[in-house]
């Protein structure tokens, strides 16, 4: 999952959304995504990453696939 959530610097990019805002409008600390990006949790929760989608406004496949 550490590999994909990277992938979201396209998705975030495009809405031009930095970790810092997107942790903010998903309700998720900044400190959860930095362990999910670095690895340190590297199964995160489904319904975070529902979360992270839902504002990237993308599908959770198209997130693996990213």
């Amino acid at each position: 999952m550490t590999k994909s959530l990277k992938n979201t610097r396209e998705y975030r990019g495009k809405k031009g959304i930095s970790w810092s805002k997107l942790s903010n409008l998903a309700g998720i600390t900044l400190y959860t995504i930095t362990k999910i990006k670095s690895g340190t949790t590297p199964d995160p929760r489904i319904e975070t990453i529902k979360k992270i989608v839902g504002i990237l406004d993308i599908s959770i496949g198209g997130l693996l696939s990213g």
